[in-house]
């Protein structure tokens, strides 16, 4: 008898992770992992943080070393995509016009960034951040300094550009549609603290401004819809990322703002698992379903979908976390953000020297907690929101209170 075959179609963080996995728990059968680039695994945060900012080379963003695939009997196949699969018949179809037998099918396909979708923003000038090419062409034009650098969205990924264009002595301006940066992932009070750090640094904001266009004449301008131009060399577009959920629709799985999955990682059919950006799994801490970007889900739901194809006892437990670095701000967040709107803010520490804590309360129960310049704090902030029990928040403030007592 063969032994089984699991074959994982996307090569990021999390179907890397599905493979490691895998092997460290002593799984010997056949293992391929499809990559649609031609680069081994890597791990994408690098690539808006530190290599961005010109601090290591890209291969520092590598999940193994070459080597490591070959030594774990681990076939990587690059530069090819899944197209669809057949469940009955355990085969999927790839982009090379072939097709593989599998036991188990993992998609871990990602998401891709976003265009800007309008007139003109094709034009060469205008970057997304998404791969490691994306990454190198954005450095190399970050890099030279003194140029006018535009950067539509005011998310995490655009906030973190915007700090590494001004490292590099760049004007920077940052155009978002919502009224303050980042407001749609820590509430406006929250977003309105990094704004004021970006401000502090010398970026201007066009808060609540929409981009109709990118003129790309001898001198290339972001047309704004207020009839606005802004000058730019450079334009990133940084306005989020889509679930390439397009192999799983194709092929009858159940699919909603990603791949729905159970807490097991596993999709509506048979012998299928999604993992990392693509799944949308369910989370029975807070009993639906919750999709994540961040590197941490591609770790935490690979290893889960590889306990599950083993036949352990498979659930996604962890708490979603992620982390950013800008200028000198550092900061982690866990929780889950569906339960942070209209949550309380309790704040511990001093917002305006940006050291602090802030907590997500929803019925005196901790929902989420970001730490900003205070360190050693999340194991307890993942403590309390685990607990889900009421807390005084006049002591959650109090920096004299010890968080592990509360």
């Amino acid at each position: 008898m063969s032994e089984p075959t699991v074959l994982i179609a996307g090569a990021g963080l999390a179907g890397a992770t599905v493979a490691t996995e895998l092997r460290e728990r002593g799984f010997g059968g056949r293992i391929l992992l499809l990559g649609a680039e031609e680069h081994h695994p890597y791990i994408r945060p690098p690539l808006s943080k530190e290599y961005l900012k010109g601090e290591g080379g890209i291969e520092d963003a590598d999940v193994h070393p070459a080597g490591w695939y070959a030594d774990n009997a681990v076939e990587f196949i690059p530069n090819v995509e899944a197209g669809s699969f057949e469940a009955d018949a355990h085969e999927l179809f790839v982009s090379d016009g072939g097709r593989i037998t599998y036991d188990s099918l993992v998609l871990a396909t990602g998401a891709r960034a976003r265009p800007l979708g309008v007139p003109g923003s094709g034009h060469g000038a205008v970057f997304p951040l998404r791969t490691r090419e994306d990454a190198a062409w954005l450095r190399a034009a970050l890099e030279v300094g003194g140029r006018r650098v535009v950067i539509v969205g005011s998310g995490w990924i655009g906030m973190e550009v915007a700090a590494a264009a001004r490292g590099y002595g760049n004007d920077v301006t940052v155009i978002g549609h919502s009224a303050v940066p980042l407001s749609g992932a820590v509430g406006r009070e929250l977003g309105g603290v990094f704004e004021r750090l970006h401000r502090d640094n010398g970026v201007a904001f066009r808060n609540g401004a929409k981009v109709v266009g990118v003129d790309g004449g001898e001198e290339q301008h972001v047309v704004l819809a207020s009839g606005e131009r802004i000058p730019a060399d450079v334009v990133v577009a940084g306005v989020g990322a889509s679930p390439n959920s397009l192999v799983a629709e194709r092929s009858g799985a159940a699919v909603a703002e990603g791949v729905l999955t159970d807490k097991g990682m596993r999709s509506s059919i048979d012998d299928v698992y999604a993992v990392g950006d693509v799944a949308n799994p369910f989370l029975p801490a807070i009993g639906r379903h919750l999709r994540s970007e961040h590197w941490a889900n591609a770790i935490a739901s690979g290893k889960v979908a590889a306990h599950a194809i083993l036949g352990e006892r498979a659930s996604y437990d962890d708490i979603p976390y992620f982390y950013s670095d800008q200028y000198d701000l550092g900061m982690e967040y866990s929780g889950y953000g569906p339960l942070t709107a209209g949550a309380r803010v309790v704040f511990r520490g001093d917002v305006d020297s940006r050291e602090f804590i802030a907590f997500w309360l929803r019925n005196d129960r901790v929902v989420a907690g970001m730490n900003v310049n205070v360190w050693d704090v999340q194991d307890d902030i993942q403590r309390l929101i685990r607990l889900g029990e009421h807390v005084d928040a006049s002591r959650l403030a109090d920096r004299d209170v010890d968080l592990a007592t509360l």
